[in-house]
């Protein structure tokens, strides 16, 4: 993680902190270069790092979960280098309040 992920991320810690029923998923994506199971294997890796950073923070394990979509849910046109940048994300999901 970098320095400005974890400045958001440090959001979201206060964020659950504050809400402490709210239960999360953490999803990972990528952009389209490389094999198939390498994409979902390294957005497992993305999804699960924020995850550990939360754990980190105290933020019980029962209210987190991840997982990777490799480049199944592009949110841009993977030909452009702008468009991969930021299909290689995470996102996060509220699943329970």
């Amino acid at each position: 993680l970098g320095s400005n992920s974890e400045v958001e991320l440090d959001k979201l810690v206060e964020l659950l902190k504050e809400n402490p029923t709210l239960q999360i998923r953490i999803n990972g994506h990528t952009d389209n270069i490389g094999q198939a199971a390498d994409n979902l294997k390294l957005s497992n890796g993305r999804a699960q790092s924020v995850v550990n950073y939360l754990i980190s923070k105290e933020i019980n394990t029962k209210r987190l979960s991840f997982k990777g979509f490799g480049a199944a849910e592009p949110l841009a046109d993977n030909r452009t280098e702008e468009g991969r940048s930021k299909n290689r994300r995470t996102e996060l999901k509220v699943v329970a309040q």
